[in-house]
Formats: C-alpha cells, structure tokens, sequence
C-alpha cells in the first residue's frame, strides 16, 4: 500500500443503518450515509464481514466467506424492479433500540423467498440472462453454498459434522446428487437472492466510489465450523478422514484472560493449501475486493503463527504456536494481486518482532488504537513509549479511537480510574467533558495515513451504544443502530472542519 493520501473514515456496519425492516440493508438509507460522509470529506466507509450469519449472529462467524448476507437485500429495490408488491414493502418491524436478527429474518425472509420466485416465473429475459451469467460465474461456491442453507433448513441445524447423516457429512456422491435433486426449488432461491445481494451490493459500491468514498472490508482469518467452507473443504482445514475436527483456534493466556480465548474455528492444513498455490485465498480475496477497495485482514498474526488447541481441550490454555505460511503465502499474494496491496493488518494483541517483519516486509499498515495507549510502566509511571499515543504513531499505520471490539470512547473513558483519567486530561490538556472531541481532533492531527472514528464516537454515545464485547454471546452484540436523524449529525461538521484542517479531505 505505497498510496500515502491522509483520509478520514467512519466504522458502520451495514446492520447499525436505519431500516423499517429491523436491520440495516442496501437500501435508501445507505446511499443517504454515503452522501452524508462524502459531503463531510469523509472518504473510508468500513464496514465488518458481509457473510450471512447464524447462531449469535457475528458477522466473524458467517456460513460463508462467499455469500452475502442476505437481510442485507432492499426489499424496496426489489419492489422497483416489479418482483415485489407495495404492500409487500410497506410492513414494518416493531420500534427497537436495537436490531433484533430473529424479528427482522421472520420480516424479510418470506418476503425475499416471494421476490426470488417471482423473479424466476416472471422475471425480464435481460434480467434472467443476467442472472444466468452470475450463477455460472459464481457456480463454484454458490451451488455448495445454495445447497448447504437447504440442508440447515431441512435440518434445523448447520452442525454438518454432527447433526447430519454421515453420507452428506463426508460429502458421498449419491447422497450429494440426491440433495440436489430433492432440494432444487430452494436451491435455486438461494441462488436467486444471491444475485440480489450482490447487484445491490455492486450498485452501492459503484455510487460510493463515484462520490469520493472508498469501502474498507473485512476478511476474518478463520472459517467457522459449522460454514459451507468447512463443509466442502475439509482437505483443506485441521480435520481427520471422518470429518472431525482435530484442533481449535485461539489466543494463549494474557493479561485480560486467564484462561485465554477458545474460539472454536477449524485451523488450516497450511500445507495442503501450498500445494496448489493458495488457490482458496486467492478466491477469497479477488472476491473481497468485489466487494471493497481496502481490505482489513483480521487477526493478521496467524499468517506469521497461530494458537493451536487439540480437540477436547474448554479453555486455550493447553495450546501451542505453530507456524503459519509466512512470507511464502504474501509473495503468492502479490504474484497474484501485485506489490502494492491494499490490505490493512489488524496486527493487535500478541505481536512478536517476526510479526511485525511480515506486516513491514509487506508494506502493509497496521492499526493503532487509542483506547489502548494511557498505561503505566513497571515504575508506575506513566508510559510514553507506548506505540499507540499520538506522538508515536507512525504513517504507515491506520488509527482508531477504538473498534467494534471496543467499548465506545465515552463508555471507556467513564470506566476508567481516577488515576488514569487524570493522565489523559494531562495528555490532551482538557477537562472530562472534552476528552473524546480531543482525541478525534488529535488522531485528525497525527501522522496516520487513514483515521477512522467509530460511528457511535462521532455521535457522542456511551457505553449502551457497544457493539461487541468479544467472548460473550448476548442480544446486545452486533445490534447497535442509528436512528434517521443520526445520517446527518450536527456532529459530522466538526469531522470534516478537522479533516480540512489537517489535511484528510479536499
């Protein structure tokens, strides 16, 4: 990434958008934020994975690094192309604070299943021809993965390694065939609203990057166990010859877990995968920059070693580092996509000197994050060495005031103790009522190529508006969304007065 142009960005996924069908989606609304951002100088949307999610609804657990999550489709865009009737798209979900996903699923998915089979019985022969195209092109993962949310369907359960018959387990051809056959309709649906996401998808993307705004994504290292991309490439992940899993990811013990994190995902076969060139990645990239301008690769660490914990194990404490591909895998990359890789390194948490080799050695910028930069050192001092203050924080990097991992900046800052509250006032020379408008001003004024503020930042928010606490499973992750009102914040000004000011915006 040589392009050195200072930006400003915005953090919203696509699910906090205002929408009368309970979870934001590629609609009105989204072109209006579009708008909004570009007018204020903003030019990064980032937003987290756009993969169809299951149970807990993480977007970094999707049933595909392929698909595109399909509460996602305008149902008013499907209205306007005749697919949909008025009334049809004038319901509405109840008025919650936040998205409810099972609300919203039993909302739009009768809605968007009518759309599809209207679209196959009366569709226009340009429209049909089109989507021919797409299912042939994208036949490769879209058939497994049509197939694969017929079975959840057919058995209540996207465990295809423990809930279904061995023979659709282990992928034999007869019983393969036989699903094809037996769930065709839906199949075909799956398909069809797959086409839906992706032309609205590609619509948006054109219209942003025609307004000055470029779209940063999200590629989380790991699949999750119960995705389509376990299911059919088993060769290509840590399992053994009936399908069973051998071995977890995660993160050792550290300061904030004793235990450390267990999160469950099946690990590559690193060097199954070299074998035909990393041709798995390579898809999944060229089909993320469909999708975005920037990529940020989540939890980039693993590339250089990751945590391996053998199956059996409740916690992640009996786990081992094992070596990833390494440069090997970057040089492919590059081959492919070439030396200047617009990919941004989520390169938090455990980071040893070789990981910071392979981020460097690749020109890839890594990300800082202020909400960890006020800590002591082992005099009890005040630390400021500390990479993440703003006087450390160098160009080749991407600085937050925090993450959707994060609390919001208000809520953190709240929690803090006395003593470390008194430091960042020092630090920023402002009094409590100041510090988050200080620290947006002083990332703005930093030397980071890119600066991205959380949404709920920019609107002032506390803690109620968090959008994950990473290891817990509740309704109040990944739920937070904005109001209409929230597009065009007063509060956008200041963004953009202080972009022009140091240079992020034209």
């Amino acid at each position: 990434m040589e392009h050195r142009e200072r930006k400003t960005g915005v953090l919203l996924h696509i699910t906090s958008l205002p929408s009368q069908y309970g979870v934001g989606d590629l609609g009105d609304e989204a072109y209006k934020f579009v708008d909004s951002i570009s007018d204020k100088g903003i030019s990064l949307w980032q937003i987290l994975p756009t993969g169809p999610t299951g149970f807990g609804d993480s977007p970094y657990a999707a049933r595909s690094a392929f698909a595109g999550n399909e509460l996602f489709i305008s149902p008013k865009a499907l209205y306007l192309k005749g697919w949909l009737d008025i009334d049809d798209v004038l319901v509405k979900a109840n008025e919650n604070e936040r998205v409810d996903y099972g609300e919203a699923r039993k909302l739009k998915m009768p809605m968007l299943f009518k759309a599809a089979a209207n679209f196959l019985t009366k569709g226009e022969k340009e429209d049909l021809e089109d989507f021919a195209a797409f299912r042939k092109e994208e036949g490769w993962w879209l058939e497994d993965y049509a197939l694969f949310q017929a079975l959840c369907a057919k058995y209540n359960d996207s465990r295809w390694f423990s809930v279904w018959p061995k023979d659709l387990r282990i992928r034999e051809k007869k019983a393969m065939d036989k699903a094809r056959k037996e769930q065709k309709s839906l199949v075909d649906i799956y398909c069809v609203l797959q086409y839906f996401f992706y032309t609205q998808w590609d619509k948006l993307k054109k219209y942003a990057n025609e307004k000055g705004v470029e779209i940063v994504g999200d590629i989380p290292i790991f699949v999750a166990s119960d995705s389509v991309d376990a299911w059919t490439n088993t060769n290509l992940l840590q399992f053994d010859e009936n399908c069973v899993q051998e071995a977890s990811a995660g993160v050792p013990p550290d300061a904030f877990s004793a235990t450390g994190q267990l999160w469950g995902n099946p690990l590559y076969a690193w060097d199954e995968m070299e074998k035909d060139g990393y041709d798995w990645w390579i898809k999944r990239i060229k089909a993320n920059f469909r999708l975005a301008d920037i990529i940020r690769i989540d939890h980039f660490r693993g590339f250089e070693a990751y945590w391996r914990v053998p199956k059996g194990e409740d916690t992640a404490m009996n786990g081992e580092w094992i070596k990833g591909p390494g440069q090997k895998f970057f040089d492919r990359i590059k081959e492919v996509f070439g030396s200047d890789l617009p990919i941004i390194a989520e390169d938090l948490g455990v980071i040893t000197p070789e990981v910071e080799a392979l981020r460097d050695d690749n020109h890839l910028p890594g990300m800082k994050i202020l909400q960890f930069a006020f800590g002591f050192d082992d005099e009890g001092e005040f630390d400021t060495t500390n990479e993440y203050l703003i006087h450390n924080i160098g160009e080749v990097s991407v600085a937050y005031t925090g993450t959707h991992d994060n609390n919001t900046t208000i809520g953190w800052y709240n929690s803090l103790d006395d003593r470390t509250k008194d430091v960042i006032r020092r630090y920023f020379e402002c009094s409590d009522n100041e510090v988050l408008w200080k620290m947006i001003r002083a990332l703005l004024m930093s030397n980071a190529m890119y600066v991205v503020f959380p949404m709920q930042d920019i609107l002032g928010l506390g803690e109620e508006a968090r959008m994950n606490v990473p290891s817990t499973c509740g309704t109040s992750n990944w739920s937070w969304k904005m109001r209409k009102e929230d597009i065009t914040s007063p509060s956008l000004e200041g963004i953009k007065y202080y972009s022009k000011l140091y240079g992020r915006s034209k």
